[in-house]
């Protein structure tokens, strides 16, 4: 894991570098932009995601700075940790209160969300709005959580002293490192052009990995909006989650093993390099208690999943009904 993070540090580090201090063709910064988003997502994909769960390191302060690594990229690790940790991994897929499948009234994600025209057309421009996720919680949703004390229904406490502190400085250094130091060297325009384009893949990169693990047909949608889920916190996990390309090597490295998203909403505490083994002991178990246990073969099989949910729940609720009633 330390060679690792080593790995996407650098990547990080020489893809900034390259863009700030020696592009100097449209290709050139186009091709290092591209390579900057990639290599963020990669970091919160195998350092910010692990060390937030405590599975990053045995050394509790190696998880506390490798959570932090969120902040690095425009994010508030403490805001992330009450809205992923907490509320996502316990309410999963819950409509009302699960704010990770809540983008309305852009978009409907789940059959118990309030369903609007515009809808008809978001297996359409939903591809162009994941990319834009990032400028969303950089810009606004860390503050008005912060302010609000409040993810969706999910009150949580306002952060004071040193954790305010740590929230400030993490939106301060990203916006230097951002917009500050590239300025220096370009104009404003250019700037803010290549800024978009790292950022547009990094929010479609974390954005379609998240969706594919959660928002298809084969996935549950539980309508309750207790507190209290009406059936064992395992069983939903399963259910209301995902894998796929469990067998590409490459992908799991890259994506810290979040293609393997039932074995991490069951096991979230634990080491992302594990979860290749885990998921046959998981896979073993789910057949003999009779649960079902969906994965994707490939990447293209879930997308196609994804793109077939986003149009059946674009359709009025009356419609969409009637259509699974068919199929």
């Amino acid at each position: 894991m330390y060679l690792k993070g080593m790995v996407m540090l650098a990547w990080f580090a020489m893809s900034y570098v390259l863009l700030v201090f020696w592009a100097r063709s449209t290709w050139q910064g186009f091709l290092l932009a591209v390579s900057l988003g990639l290599s963020m997502a990669g970091i919160g994909f195998n350092i910010q995601h692990d060390g937030a769960h405590k599975a990053y390191s045995r050394r509790k302060w190696v998880n506390h700075v490798a959570a932090r690594t969120l902040d690095l990229l425009g994010g508030s690790s403490y805001v992330w940790h009450w809205k992923h940790n907490i509320v996502h991994h316990y309410y999963t897929n819950i409509a009302d209160l699960d704010s990770d499948i809540d983008i309305s009234p852009l978009g409907r994600l789940a059959p118990h969300q309030s369903w609007h025209r515009i809808h008809r057309l978001q297996h359409v421009y939903l591809w162009i709005l994941y990319g834009l996720m990032p400028l969303k919680w950089q810009f606004f949703d860390d503050f008005r959580d912060l302010l609000l004390g409040r993810v969706g229904r999910y009150q949580f406490p306002r952060p004071n002293g040193w954790t305010l502190l740590g929230f400030l400085t993490g939106k301060t250094l990203f916006g230097v490192l951002a917009f500050l130091v590239p300025g220096l060297y370009h104009p404003v325009g250019v700037v803010l052009v290549f800024y978009s384009i790292a950022s547009f893949t990094l929010g479609i990169t974390l954005s379609v990995v998240f969706q594919l693990a959660h928002c298809v047909e084969e996935a549950d949608f539980p309508g309750t909006t207790s507190a209290t889920l009406d059936r064992e916190w395992s069983v939903h996990q399963v259910e209301a989650t995902v894998d796929f390309s469990r067998d590409n090597r490459f992908l799991s490295w890259y994506l810290g093993g979040l293609n393997l998203q039932i074995e991490h909403h069951l096991f979230p505490s634990i080491c992302h390099l594990h979860y290749p083994a885990i998921s046959k002991i998981v896979k073993q178990a789910c057949d003999e208690f009779g649960l079902r246990y969906t994965t994707h073969p490939t990447v293209s099989s879930a997308l196609a999943s994804h793109y077939r949910w986003l149009r059946r729940m674009g359709c009025p609720p009356v419609a969409a009904s009637a259509k699974s009633k068919r199929n």
